[in-house]
């Protein structure tokens, strides 16, 4: 299971969640990243602290990498996310109603996509409108203007993650195999009963 698992996972999405409110939404989020495939999710801190739900995570935290973006005297969470996010070769993705310049559909997916997502009542930071690359959007075919950010993420998720995996032969998606050793350690670290005895043993095993 955690081979297939390993197999499927990706670093070349990520998603950004700046100062949302609701514990169940944030905690839905990273439901949503673990279901599809998506191995990092940052939290921007500079009003709102997320805590965990873990009714809704299901267990999720075990499995994603979630990391924290917190103010500091010289840069607030958000400028600090996007130019950590813009070092590691992450191309931002702004996703607003407002702002309509690409779908999930025609991004372009040449490079590694940092997806933003802003708060339940306010949406994105100018900062983050700003410094964008892309502007992200969902058509809509009713009278509501927008989706929930939990099944907005979740949808924009499953169809990049869909593209992303069709173009195997121009990108590489899938996680290095360094990646994968971590990942494989950390994971067998929370699923198994005194699994530290068991790695140490491992390892003294098959020490060359």
């Amino acid at each position: 299971m955690i081979e297939n698992v390993l197999a499927a996972r990706t670093r070349y999405l990520t998603v950004v969640i700046e100062d949302i409110y609701q514990p169940h939404n944030a905690s839905a989020v990273i439901r949503s990243c673990d279901c599809f495939g998506i191995q990092n999710i940052y939290f921007i801190e500079n009003k709102n602290k997320y805590h965990i739900n873990p009714k809704i995570t299901m267990g999720a935290t075990k499995w994603v990498s979630v990391q924290r973006f917190t103010p500091t005297p010289t840069d607030n969470a958000t400028a600090q996310s996007i130019y950590a996010l813009r070092e590691k070769g992450y191309k931002i993705v702004a996703t607003s109603p407002h702002h309509k310049t690409v779908t999930p559909a025609n991004i372009p997916i040449d490079q590694p996509l940092a997806l933003f997502f802003g708060n339940e009542k306010e949406g994105l930071s100018d900062y983050v409108i700003q410094h964008a690359d892309h502007y992200m959007y969902l058509p809509m075919y009713g009278f509501t203007e927008s989706l929930n950010i939990s099944v907005s993420a979740a949808m924009i998720m499953k169809a990049l993650y869909e593209r992303i995996t069709l173009e195997e032969e121009k990108i590489t998606w899938q996680l290095t195999d360094e990646d994968k050793n971590e990942l494989r350690l950390d994971w067998l670290r929370k699923s198994l009963k005194k699994s530290d005895y068991i790695i140490d043993d491992y390892y003294k095993n098959h020490r060359h």
